[in-house]
């Protein structure tokens, strides 16, 4: 099927938001009637709160549904029915698809799903790919490490299905993407910002290869807050020459927003299959108006395996005042996913992001894309140390590269730091999620 159109589905991705609403509120109480007949981890949980089926009849009373954890999801696992416990929903034997967390933040949590789940991942990643201009005369490149957590596995299915020819570069080294990239004139591609910066590189140093001269037209990127940090996407969109889009997602949760062709500063929540909700970190009141932080409370509406109703994604976002001026109704989040509440931490009594320190890094000439960020404690006193390298020749303008760096993130974080450079290529790698940021008084806490 050929679609004339600018959306993946029309009459979802423009509905009127009052019709919208009363779909997201049916689907929920679909949902959660769902959970409660067919989880006993869900049932106990919602029992114990003293809500049922019956008592969801406006948002309201879906916000007195209990928050589900990760840590939850990891303390019922490899209980009865090995290895998913009481959380599974279905026949052992209808699970068709294994997945996990990637483990960055503790003990993988599994993540089943039957065929029909896994159909609805392809769809909601179809969403995002149409909307960043991906069509049938794409050929894309994944340069993914297929494995057991989920990552680009529903974007290489959902590229297949809006009719893109797909080739997957798995098992090859950075260097041979590259030349498979060039061979194949690929137009398209997925990766983390950290690969997409990494690999330009390697073109770059290793191979004599501007990646900018490639066929690369378009970058879908998940997996880090980067692609919607102005100056990380700068130095992707600048390194390929091609337009760099953004989108956010999880294993236990799915692939829940996306950016569009406009590129208007946000990203859109396909609200046809996910509720979002935005809490307040300190009062826990839920948040409706644009501009205010807070962290996501997200319910997939339509998985059914292992439902995720109201789990707290800890990804911190904020509504978007404006409207997107591509015309869906779904709405924005401004900035993107901006963090997470648990890597947001207070150091001499501010609350520190991480991303604002990857926006200033980025954003300056003669830094490389690599750096690393350590906050220790000597006695009461918090310290930061920040890492950095310097590209070729821009040793002679460390002065003025330094000051500049100081000046940007006191500006930027409120807070002063240790500066320590490096030469170009000094500092650690990553193919996938990027491990910058090391809190070693959280370590030193648990310890003691």
């Amino acid at each position: 099927m050929i679609r004339q159109t600018a959306y993946w589905n029309p009459l979802l991705e423009t509905l009127p938001p009052e019709k919208l609403r009363r779909l997201q509120l049916y689907k929920f109480q679909r949902i959660f009637t769902w959970a409660y007949e067919h989880s006993r981890f869900h049932r106990k949980l919602y029992a114990k709160a003293g809500i049922a089926p019956g008592d969801i009849r406006s948002f309201e009373d879906i916000r007195r549904v209990p928050k589900v954890e990760k840590s939850m999801m990891r303390d019922i696992q490899r209980k009865d029915p090995f290895p998913y416990g009481d959380a599974l929903c279905v026949p052992l034997e209808e699970v068709s698809v294994f997945r996990q967390t990637s483990g960055t933040t503790g003990q993988p949590v599994y993540q089943p799903d039957t065929w029909q789940d896994w159909e609805w991942w392809a769809e909601c990643w179809s969403y995002i790919l149409w909307a960043q201009g991906y069509r049938s005369k794409d050929r894309v490149f994944i340069p993914f490490g297929y494995n057991v957590f989920v990552a680009f596995w529903a974007g290489h299915y959902a590229a297949e299905k809006i009719g893109c020819e797909v080739v997957p570069g798995g098992v090859l080294d950075t260097q041979a993407r590259i030349l498979k990239i060039q061979e194949l004139q690929a137009t398209a591609m997925m990766a983390t910002p950290t690969y997409v910066l990494g690999m330009a590189e390697t073109a770059r140093k290793k191979m004599g290869i501007d990646p900018s001269e490639l066929t690369i037209g378009r970058i879908t990127c998940a997996g880090e807050p980067g692609a919607s940090i102005p100056a990380t996407k700068k130095r992707m969109e600048e390194a390929w020459g091609a337009k760099v889009y953004d989108h956010a997602g999880a294993t236990e949760i799915g692939a829940w927003s996306y950016e569009c062709i406009e590129q208007s500063g946000g990203l859109h929540v396909n609200e046809a299959c996910f509720l979002v909700e935005i809490e307040d970190m300190e009062t826990g009141e839920i948040i409706e108006e644009p501009g205010r932080r807070g962290k996501m409370i997200i319910t997939a509406l339509d998985r059914y395996a292992q439902p995720c109703v109201r789990f707290d994604a800890k990804d911190v976002i904020e509504w978007a005042a404006d409207p997107c001026p591509c015309g869906r109704t779904f709405r924005l989040i401004r900035g993107g996913v901006v963090g997470r509440s648990d890597d947001i931490t207070k150091v001499k009594g501010v609350l520190l992001a991480p991303a604002a320190i990857e926006e200033v890094v980025r954003g300056i000439a003669g830094l490389g894309d690599e750096y690393e960020v350590i906050i220790d404690r000597l006695g009461d006193l918090d310290r930061i140390k920040l890492k950095v390298e310097l590209t070729s020749g821009a040793e002679k303008r460390i002065k003025e590269i330094e000051a500049n760096l100081k000046d940007q993130l006191r500006l930027k974080t409120n807070l002063s730091y240790r500066l320590e450079f490096y030469d170009f290529g000094r500092l650690p790698r990553y193919e996938v999620k990027a491990q910058r940021f090391k809190d070693l008084r959280k370590k030193t806490s648990s310890e003691s």
